[in-house]
């Protein structure tokens, strides 16, 4: 098993989400990678196995928590100590509370964007 430094990242401004960088030796296309999945998801994956997708998040041995990315090319999974995890979850409440993700949308920021794709 290789060991990859990977980032998890939290911005208010995607309120629903987290994100995890993978650094380019650690992808098949040897270039940077984020995956984008639910702060809901990683939550409820720290005590029981969580997602039926493409990332699934699961307890694994004394103090690790899994995340597992599935993909065409395979399975990737990431080992993260729960420890650090829950501090990660923790700050992130603190800057967007549960239940309050819907208070940090912009959505009129959303739309103008998915109309000015869409030209």
């Amino acid at each position: 098993m290789e060991t990859v430094p990977v980032t998890l990242r939290y911005d208010s401004r995607d309120p629903f989400a987290v994100r995890m960088d993978f650094p380019a030796p650690a992808t098949l296309e040897d270039s940077e990678i984020t995956w984008a999945f639910g702060r809901e998801l990683l939550a409820a994956g720290v005590s029981a196995p969580s997602g039926v997708g493409d990332v699934r998040v699961r307890p694994y041995g004394y103090d690790l928590t899994a995340v597992e990315f599935h993909a065409p090319q395979g399975v990737a999974v990431v080992h993260l100590r729960t420890g650090e995890l829950r501090r990660f979850l923790r700050r992130a409440h603190g800057a967007v509370p549960w239940g309050r993700e819907h208070r940090y949308l912009n959505l009129d920021h959303g739309l103008s964007e998915l109309l000015r794709n869409g030209r």
